[in-house]
């Protein structure tokens, strides 16, 4: 069984000294520097400090354009960097978001209810009713001055606002290149539950893992997930890497790197798919480097703790197949557009609760179910179905 090797990169650049990162790749030699890696501009590494939710980049990576509904999106996102400020300045913070949030609201209702599918239409607005109500509970937590109350408050606003989002999305927006036509795909958000074994824990025996699965943006790669997990591929498996830069599994015993297929008794792959931000449909088989897209933004960035992402060897696009980690550097240190993982390997979800201890997990740590608890039908031509 050949493992996963961090290739490092020395990055230098005007305004620091350096940085580090590791590339998971199937390669086994030991670690090196790239000579020259290519960088984007100087302007596009300092524009801005990343979206580093994962709720957050799930919305935002969503096939809508509706202005209205992302002015009430925003100011209720900029609650947890209001909280973050101490005493009755951080309330007050929190109380300007919460009006804005609902100013936007009330003066863009009608614009966000047009642009809800016409067959979500009647879901959308019964959100919409709950969002409106919910707001205005929200006031009062902070004119209460519970500021305790604040955060679960805004989570659940912030669901209904996602899921008016998703009632936007009328079908499957693309198609994907004839060539992948016939594999497993995920036309639509899936969600599963890993559940992991940990050992050697006092603190932690186990823990269950939510993580929310993107085939509007990567339907290859995620379908082809949801199809092992359908095939109960990863249960039982041990995490197989675990060095505080990723949390890695998926390579199976004995001498494949990856899921035998056993229709055809050979490893399936599938391409590198890249969804930029701005386009419609993915780029298949080829970095953005690779491209020449260096001031190109991924829809799917390597931004928050718990971004999810297939391996492959690191020379060939074309040869992931069933081995998958989980990011876990500060994302300070890999911002949108200067982290070099961005448009070279294949970002399809991220973890959405318990993502903080994937840091306890430890090779060895066994994950004792994989499970697909919402978006099911929304897979396309599953592989597990057929006999064999």
């Amino acid at each position: 069984m050949r493992s996963f090797s961090l290739k490092e990169c020395a990055i230098s650049v005007a305004l620091a000294a350096g940085l580090i990162i590791g590339m998971p790749s199937l390669d086994s030699s030991p670690m090196a520097y790239a000579a020259n890696p290519s960088l984007p501009d100087l302007s596009v590494l300092i524009s801005g400090p990343p979206i580093k939710d994962p709720g957050a980049l799930l919305r935002y990576a969503l096939p809508i354009d509706n202005k209205a509904i992302r002015e009430v999106q925003k100011p209720l996102e900029d609650i947890t960097e209001s909280l973050k400020v101490a005493g009755v300045r951080g309330l007050d913070s929190v109380e300007r978001n919460v009006k804005q949030a609902s100013r936007s609201l009330k003066q863009g209702k009608s614009l966000i209810i047009s642009g809800l599918a016409e067959s979500k239409k009647d879901h959308g607005v019964e959100l919409l009713d709950k969002l409106e109500i919910g707001m205005e509970e929200l006031q009062q937590i902070v004119e209460g001055r519970n500021r305790d109350a604040v955060a679960p408050k805004q989570k659940e606003l912030l669901k209904y606002v996602g899921d008016v989002e998703e009632d936007m999305v009328d079908s499957f927006p693309y198609e994907v290149p004839e060539e992948y036509r016939s594999m497993p795909l995920l036309k639509g958000r899936a969600a599963v539950d890993m559940k992991v074994k940990v050992k050697d824990n006092p603190n932690l025996e186990e823990c269950v893992f939510h993580i929310v699965l993107d085939g509007y943006n990567a339907p290859v790669t995620a379908g082809n997930f949801v199809d092992l997990v359908q095939r109960h591929f990863y249960d039982g498996m041990e995490i197989q890497r675990a060095d505080g830069f990723v949390v890695q599994t998926g390579d199976p015993e004995g001498p494949a790197e990856g899921f035998i297929d056993p229709s055809t008794e050979k490893t399936r792959t599938i391409p590198l798919e890249i969804m930029v931000d701005g386009e419609k449909a993915p780029v298949y088989g080829s970095t953005l480097e690779e491209l020449g897209l260096y001031k190109a933004q991924t829809k799917l960035p390597f931004n928050a703790f718990g971004t999810m992402a297939m391996a492959r060897d690191e020379f060939e696009n074309n040869s992931a197949s069933s081995q998958v980690f989980w990011l876990l550097k500060e994302s300070e240190l890999t911002p949108s557009n200067a982290n070099i993982l961005d448009g070279r390997y294949a970002v399809f979800g991220y973890v959405t609760e318990n993502e903080d201890f994937l840091a306890d997990l430890k090779v060895g740590d066994v994950i004792e179910s994989i499970q697909v608890v919402s978006g099911l039908e929304n897979l396309v031509n599953p592989s597990y179905k057929i006999a064999g």
